[in-house]
């Protein structure tokens, strides 16, 4: 489906791609987008089993690649779209680069960051959720179904 250039839509379908890059890895399908003005700085995908590294998330090695690109710890103006919602890490990563927003697709209630609050978040960082929640959710449906299936 076509979504309209710079919306919420288009950018949580790039994400919904890495998820996709990671489902075919054998990895959780989470994926991850970091946009700043319009254009996608950063892209990157659950690693976790492929690096052997638990904080190998989506949103960590977006944000660590944002800030090589942006040549800058910070990212206040850039928005993270993320397929799922992050977890407390990932949160609190996006608090100390002090994220401008934050938009992820399904919720997470096991493991997401509203679990402790928006508290874990910069005070500044604005946040939207449910964009593509029907598709981003079904991917991950999709990967749990099957590994349940393997065992």
């Amino acid at each position: 489906m076509n979504y309209p250039l710079y919306s919420d839509e288009f950018f949580m379908n790039e994400a919904l791609r890495e998820a996709e890059k990671a489902f075919d890895e054998d990895e959780v399908p989470v994926g991850a987008v970091i946009v700043s003005n319009n254009t996608i700085i950063a892209r990157a995908h659950n690693l976790t089993e492929t690096l052997s590294d638990a904080t190998a998330h989506a949103e960590i090695l977006a944000i660590t690649s944002a800030e090589n690109y942006l040549g800058s710890k910070y990212l206040g103006d850039c928005t993270l779209y993320v397929s799922l919602e992050p977890c407390l890490m990932c949160a609190a990563a996006t608090k100390w680069v002090q994220l401008g927003k934050i938009v992820y697709g399904a919720s997470d209630p096991k493991a997401g960051y509203k679990l402790i609050g928006k508290a874990v978040l910069h005070p500044a960082t604005k946040v939207q959720h449910g964009i593509l929640e029907h598709e981003c959710g079904g991917i991950l449906t999709k990967f749990f179904q099957s590994k349940r299936k393997n065992k």
